[in-house]
Order: C-alpha cells, then sequence, then structure tokens
C-alpha cells in the first residue's frame, strides 16, 4: 500500500511586499547621532519592532497557509514590506554611527537582545489579525513618538513613509477581518 503524503498546495508564486505606492525617500543622514541610533535600535529589534512584526507575520502565515491560504498570502506580502522596512532601518542606523545587534534598551535603558517573548501567537485568524493590526498600531505611535525625538529631517523622512505602509497593513488586516467573520 502507498502511502500519501502531505501537501501543502498554497502557492506563494507571484507574492509581492505589500506597501503603500509610493516611493521611499532615500536612505541618508545629516550627519553621525548615536542617540538616534538607538532610538532606531528600539523600532528595529525591540518589543515593538520591524523584527517583531516580521517573524509574528511569518508564524500567522505558516499556520494558516493550509485553511486560508488567501489570507496567508496576504500575511506573507505584508512580511515582505516588514523586511523592507527592517532593511532601511539597519542601514539608517549604521549611518548614525550605530551597531545592528538585535539589542535595544528597554522602558529601563537596559540593553536587550530580541526575543520571540515579544510575539504574540493566538489560536485562531481572527485573533491572530487583531493581534496583527494591534502590534501595527503600536508601531505607529512608537514611530511617531521617536520622530519627536529625532532632529534629523532625513531621518524623520523615511520614518514617515514607513508608518504610511503600516497604515496600509491596518487597513488590509482590517478587510480580512471583516472577510473572516467571527
Amino acid at each position: 500500500m502507498e502511502e500519501r503524503c502531505l501537501t501543502n498546495n498554497c502557492s506563494f508564486t507571484g507574492v509581492k511586499p505589500i506597501m503603500a505606492d509610493l516611493p521611499y525617500p532615500p536612505n541618508q543622514v545629516r550627519g553621525k547621532n548615536c542617540a538616534y541610533a538607538e532610538l532606531l535600535k528600539v523600532d528595529y529589534c525591540g518589543a515593538v519592532s520591524e523584527m517583531s512584526a516580521i517573524t509574528q507575520y511569518i508564524n500567522n502565515e505558516n499556520r494558516l497557509s493550509l485553511e486560508r491560504c488567501s489570507i496567508a498570502r496576504t500575511l506573507l506580502g505584508i512580511a515582505m514590506a516588514e523586511m523592507m522596512h527592517l532593511q532601511k532601518l539597519g542601514e539608517l542606523i549604521f549611518l548614525l554611527g550605530g551597531d545592528v545587534d538585535f539589542e535595544a534598551k528597554g522602558f529601563n535603558g537596559r540593553p536587550r537582545l530580541w526575543t520571540p517573548e515579544y510575539l504574540s501567537i493566538p489560536e485562531n485568524v481572527r485573533k491572530m489579525l487583531l493581534a496583527d493590526m494591534e502590534s501595527e498600531a503600536e508601531a505607529i505611535k512608537q514611530y511617531e513618538r521617536h520622530m519627536s525625538m529625532i532632529g534629523d529631517d532625513c531621518v524623520n523622512d523615511v520614518l514617515a513613509r514607513i508608518i504610511l505602509d503600516e497604515e496600509y497593513h491596518i487597513m488590509l488586516l482590517k478587510s480580512l477581518l471583516g472577510q473572516c467573520g467571527r
């Protein structure tokens, strides 16, 4: 008797980063500033960060791809946009004179390495989408807070452009939430 192999038939061919259809400003800084680099490291790999967003989206995409392929494809596209944000932040951190070492200062000022403890791993699609929306909203608040602390218009232009993607992601997630019912 021949054993059948289990297969995931969800195709991710052609999935592209999902982001606002606007160009990004150049990744440049007015000068080195380690304090600004430290703020961006929080956006890079803190509790609310692009690293956390990427990992949470990929985890959700993996868990949904067998039964909710269209949602999984959208989450992968959002994760790809978050990867681009991560790359842009990393480049800004280096331009500002910082280092990307997956360590960011927490609220108490102590450095902490990125950890999957930062993730929300709900058990169903509705809760996943709600957690993703909450994470995007928190990221926007954090970017806005950091922009108020950064006096470099070049850096702030990039952060403002990233915020547009995060807002677009919330809109998409709300749409997906409406499609999945209660």
